[in-house]
């Protein structure tokens, strides 16, 4: 692919580490001249040190043979601007960083795919791993749907039982899903069944449509949720 990464920053750095290492034809436009010459030494790529929200700047990186255009700059303004001309300059794809979560519904009236602001996605996994230890990892879908990993403790309601049997003790209820279960004896993820057994030491992939909270991990066990 050919990609023009706008932005050299925080969020940049690690984007232009990852898309030129899975071997992409990649160019940076980066206004600061400093993280402009740092990138250009760093990365086998070609960095502009200009402006990305002119039209020329934009040309002069290939933009009308690019595959995809990504704006990771700090300030929304920006972003937006690039994506515009993004936009006029027909580029298939385009994605921007929202620093300013209500300036989501800005982005998605001019039909870009967005991602929140990376520092608060690292906030809020910070705070999660306090105050829901047992969640592994998570992923929020809407207001309060997540889909999480947990470990299913020796203890738990649901260890030992099938997913049919869970369900009829009403562990699981109408807006709760095991997606996957990863086992130390199996070499690869199990996708359950109703007659898939859960068993203590198996991580699990949940859908649970009320979120994480303390009740809906008392099933797998973790009751230091509640603290």
């Amino acid at each position: 692919m050919y990609i023009v990464i706008v932005g050299a920053g925080d969020t940049g750095v690690p984007l232009i580490e990852i898309a030129t290492a899975d071997g992409n034809e990649v160019v940076v436009v980066e206004r600061d001249s400093d993280r402009a010459e740092k990138a250009s030494r760093e990365f086998d790529c070609l960095v502009i040190n200009d402006d990305a929200t002119s039209k020329e700047t934009l040309k002069d990186a290939g933009i009308d043979r690019a595959d995809a255009l990504i704006s990771t700059t700090d300030q929304d303004a920006t972003n937006i601007m690039v994506c515009l001309l993004a936009q006029e300059l027909e580029v298939p794809n385009i994605v921007s960083v929202v620093n300013n979560p209500e300036h989501m519904d800005l982005y998605r009236q001019i039909g870009v795919n967005t991602m929140e602001n990376p520092q608060r996605l690292i906030a809020e996994y910070l705070y999660r791993a306090v105050r829901r230890p047992s969640i592994v990892d998570f992923m929020r879908i809407g207001e309060d749907a997540e889909v999480f990993e947990i470990i299913v403790e020796s203890d738990a309601p649901i260890a030992g039982k099938t997913l049919m049997e869970a369900n009829e003790d009403g562990l699981l209820g109408d807006e709760m899903l095991i997606v996957a279960i990863e086992r130390d004896s199996e070499d690869h993820p199990i996708t359950p069944r109703g007659n898939t057994r859960i068993e203590a030491g198996d991580l699990v992939t949940v859908y649970s449509g009320k979120g994480t909270t303390p009740d809906v991990t008392d099933i797998f066990g973790h009751t230091e949720d509640h603290n």
